[in-house]
């Protein structure tokens, strides 16, 4: 398959549309007429993942976040994205980002399910609406918050907000997050035996999403990159927060974009990069 037949195929589970506008989501580096069989799925575009492409024959590396995020004057190796990029174009190995194009049409909602929250809805934003959008089974008034889309008929977005089956306590529900998203440790804010039911979910950095959250009436925001005093305001204001890192719960676009990969192009083989929490906790 060409690289620029895959690249449609990409955008046919997150079109590039939906990326925000800060953002690179896209073709990082990489020839359109490349044939791509060997396909390696990772959340970071480290060097470690970069030389475990050159190792194992890639044609293709599949990141979420984009391995150029600003304007770049000089690629060189004294740049350590520029080291980056010289030997991924040295060794003919395509880059391709999918990020906050993913988290609206897809991430959100595979971590919500990750954790098995029912009757979810996407907190999105457009800055202008503000009410009560999704019929009287879930209903709560919040103002929207993010970019959505509406691909056959079903509004994706940034942000979820769901119930467990039943209510446990806060200390219970880090547990819960532990197991679901794999992760060694979570740093939660809040009383141990606050009551839990009601969740909100944000992939990765989550430290804007309280107020968000607290609008559509959660117990507890469940996301990444919590700062000190984002967590103290945000139990004084009767949110719980807990942070189960950046990559502990974005790692779900690994599995769920090669599970995507394998289901629909068979004919690729599709590999997860062999990338860990970049953090060691003592």
């Amino acid at each position: 398959m060409r690289l620029q037949e895959l690249m449609l195929e990409l955008e046919e589970i997150a079109p590039l549309r939906y990326a925000l506008e800060w953002d690179n989501s896209g073709l990082i580096c990489g020839r359109n007429a490349k044939d791509i069989k060997n396909v390696l799925v990772t959340v970071d575009v480290t060097d470690e993942v970069v030389e475990e492409a050159v190792q194992t024959g890639t044609d293709l590396i599949l990141a979420h976040h984009p391995l150029i995020f600003s304007p770049m004057k000089k690629i060189t190796e004294e740049d350590v994205v520029g080291r980056r990029l010289l030997e991924l174009i040295r060794s003919d190995i395509a880059c391709y980002a999918m990020h906050t194009n993913y988290d609206v049409c897809r991430m959100a909602d595979v971590a919500a399910k990750r954790l098995g929250l029912r009757k979810g809805n996407v907190m999105w934003n457009s800055g202008e609406d503000e009410g009560s959008l999704f019929g009287d089974e879930f209903s709560f008034s919040y103002r929207v918050m993010m970019p959505t889309c509406e691909e056959n008929g079903v509004v994706q977005g940034i942000g979820r907000v769901g119930e467990f089956p039943r209510q446990m306590t806060l200390a219970e529900c880090a547990e819960t997050v532990k197991k679901s998203y794999g992760v060694k440790g979570v740093r939660f804010y809040g009383d141990p035996e606050a009551p839990v039911r009601r969740v909100a979910v944000s992939p990765g950095s989550g430290k804007n999403m309280a107020a968000y959250a607290l609008a559509a009436g959660a117990d507890v925001l469940v996301t990444g990159d919590i700062g000190h005093h984002d967590g103290i305001d945000a139990v004084a204001q009767g949110l719980c927060i807990i942070d189960a890192g950046h990559y502990g719960i974005e790692r779900v676009f690994r599995t769920d974009l090669r599970e995507l990969l394998n289901q629909h192009l068979p004919e690729l083989t599709v590999e997860m990069a062999s990338q860990k929490e970049p953090f060691t906790v003592l």
